[in-house]
């Protein structure tokens, strides 16, 4: 019988995961690189085009935080398959939805600590010029959409196979299409463009951070983070 979803059940399994991940020298290397790419394009724009404002720095976050979440998510359930550790929790008072949302909840807050440190560039601009708060603010908070949707993403690759290369490669690919190549079919053929944009996770979140907050682009970052946390529901159940 299906235990009651607990969100106290999920809070012990999230503490626990971060502990692990805040221990992690991989996350700690990948956030790393997260922050010097993200650093380098920032400032490189700004002092080879003195551009004063974040435009450029956010139509870029998609494909980073592509790169960088899969690495983080890859283990949050498959090396739990591989050490054999999750038929341990499994058997225990609690469900597979406490186990994901407690994972999941992990990999975002560790992801938002990463971003965190990119507060320095907005700050650095006002302190150089004028700056539209509206689009930064906008940008930050479809930042937040945005890593909860590839969490969610890398959560389900992690639930499907006890391989964490795998779960890295299935991960990679499904956010790489919805950032990437969704965005280069609708230049080839602008016929498909308004199809390929209702579907496009950069065309969603770049409209966030234009400053206008649209119930639509919220609702597609809202359903991409429901729908993959179903399918990884879904496979923990068939695993029992």
């Amino acid at each position: 019988m299906q235990n009651i979803f607990s969100f106290n059940k999920s809070f012990i399994i999230l503490k626990k995961e971060l502990k692990h991940i805040f221990l992690s020298p991989i996350a700690y290397i990948f956030s790393a690189i997260f922050l010097a790419v993200s650093g380098i394009y920032f400032f490189s724009r700004f002092f080879i085009i003195s551009q004063n404002d974040m435009r450029d720095y956010f139509s870029i976050l998609p494909v980073i935080l592509s790169l960088i979440i899969p690495p983080i998510t890859m283990g949050l359930l498959s090396s739990e398959f591989s050490s054999g550790s999750y038929e341990l929790i499994s058997t225990q008072s609690v469900s597979t939805l406490e186990i994901i949302i407690g994972k999941f909840l992990s990999a975002v807050i560790f992801m938002l600590f990463a971003l965190l440190p990119t507060i320095m560039y907005p700050i650095t601009l006002l302190f150089l010029g004028r700056l539209d708060l509206g689009p930064v603010i906008g940008g930050y908070i479809g930042s937040v959409f945005l890593i909860s949707a590839l969490c969610s993403i890398g959560i389900f690759a992690s639930s499907i196979t006890k391989n964490q290369i795998i779960a890295l490669i299935v991960a990679l690919a499904i956010m790489i299409f919805l950032n990437v190549f969704l965005k280069l079919i609708s230049l080839l053929f602008p016929s498909l463009t308004n199809i390929m944009d209702f579907i496009s996770g950069d065309y969603h979140f770049n409209s966030i951070a234009r400053g206008v907050l649209d119930l639509r682009d919220i609702i597609y970052f809202l359903s991409i983070t429901t729908v993959f946390l179903y399918l990884s529901n879904i496979a923990l159940e068939n695993r029992k």
